[in-house]
């Protein structure tokens, strides 16, 4: 076979995903288009907010000689002054242009820190549950995933972090709100992580970094607010995406903030500059630059995703599933009625509702559901829900 055989065994182990959504579309097309819940994809269902679309409509009826040519790598340096003026006003430490990269978007920014941080062999812990295709970043530049699992309701457990904290440890990649559980670190929480880390920093002699991808950072429920990394811990690397709090997902467009009190500030920003280059990304786009520099403040209706939340929640309850409700972000994680969670997931296929697998998140015995879908789709899925349920207790 032409591919590379780890690639081909990659697509096998990744592909739940992408097999739920498939198998999505051979239901619809066999039953009808509205006769599918299709819980699998973390697509963002509002629309951009009218300030993202008035930005995007003066760029394009008022465009400026050059604006779609090459520039510094780092992006536009006047939207690298809004985003550190806005990080500056948010955690009240001097965030300066300099600090700032422009991204393609967050897994563009956790790859080219992954690339700045670490040696080939270097270690990086991940707390599961998580997001899949940590796992394929991390392989990108030979490094290896310390899995740690999550506490019973998905909090930080910090004693398995510090089993995991050994010599190559070089970062820890901290998703909060999270993906797949909806779960939010309080602040007590990761300044706890950052005692931890700059403890092991002094027994080990080198930084710790957290890479906090964070997605979701304004899509968060019940008042509450997304705590500021950087009081957490010196050595950190914010790392942000408008693919949900915009809804620019096909967009493409994100940054990357070196904390000013990180260890190696000036190396880490030059050389994240260097890997944004080499590793093929050269720059963020550059009309979506000028959009979300000028939409920093605003962001789609989070209380339009909260009542989907309480929704999806809702039916969850009625149907006799167990879950820990989702504090942010737009999943929740129910605990399969059965311990084999593809089992269960093939049962609700069966009712013509989808959801993940729990398995390709490093967490088996659960299941992603995702509520970013118009709520008559939700309400229709209740049914399904608890016919497998019923038929998972019938199995044993």
């Amino acid at each position: 076979m032409a591919i590379s055989k780890k690639i081909e065994g990659f697509m096998t182990r990744a592909s739940w995903i992408r097999r739920m959504f498939e198998e999505g579309q051979r239901l619809r097309q066999q039953h009808g288009p509205d006769s599918v819940c299709d819980f699998t994809l973390g697509n963002p269902l509002l629309e951009p907010p009218a300030a993202v679309q008035q930005a995007l409509s003066r760029a394009v009826n008022h465009p400026e000689p050059g604006m779609h040519r090459y520039m510094p790598n780092a992006g536009y340096p006047e939207c690298r002054q809004r985003v550190a003026e806005y990080i500056s006003a948010e955690c009240g430490l001097p965030v300066r242009p300099e600090d700032v990269l422009m991204t393609t978007g967050a897994g563009a920014g956790l790859n080219v820190a992954l690339r700045a941080l670490c040696d080939p062999g270097d270690e990086v812990a991940v707390i599961a549950p998580f997001f899949p295709e940590y796992a394929f970043y991390l392989d990108n530049h030979g490094l290896v995933m310390k899995t740690v699992p999550a506490a019973p309701d998905f909090d930080l457990d910090l004693e398995a972090l510090r089993a995991a904290l050994g010599p190559r440890i070089r970062a820890v990649i901290v998703n909060s709100p999270n993906n797949p559980t909806g779960r939010m670190y309080s602040a007590e929480r990761l300044r706890q992580l950052g005692e931890l880390l700059a403890d092991a920093e002094k027994r080990h002699g080198t930084p710790i970094t957290i890479l906090s991808d964070e997605p979701y950072r304004k899509l968060v429920f019940d008042g509450l607010r997304t705590p500021d990394i950087f009081a957490a811990h010196d050595n950190v690397v914010l790392i942000n995406s408008h693919s949900k709090d915009l809804g620019l997902a096909g967009e493409r467009i994100g940054w990357a903030v070196v904390s000013p009190r990180h260890r190696d500030r000036a190396a880490l920003r030059e050389a994240m500059v260097f890997t944004n280059r080499t590793l093929g990304f050269v720059n963020a786009p550059a009309l979506f630059q000028r959009v979300v520099s000028q939409s920093l403040d605003v962001s789609v209706d989070i209380a339009a995703y909260q009542a989907l939340r309480d929704r999806m929640c809702a039916v969850l309850e009625r149907a006799g599933l167990q879950f820990v409700k989702p504090q942010g972000a737009f999943y929740v994680f129910p605990r399969t009625p059965i311990p084999d969670d593809l089992a269960f997931v093939q049962m609700l296929v069966g009712q013509r509702v989808l959801a993940v697998p729990g398995s390709g998140f490093g967490r088996a015995g659960h299941m992603r559901v995702c509520f970013s879908v118009p709520a008559g789709e939700i309400d229709r899925s209740e049914e399904g829900f608890r016919r497998a349920v019923e038929e998972a207790a019938r199995a044993g």
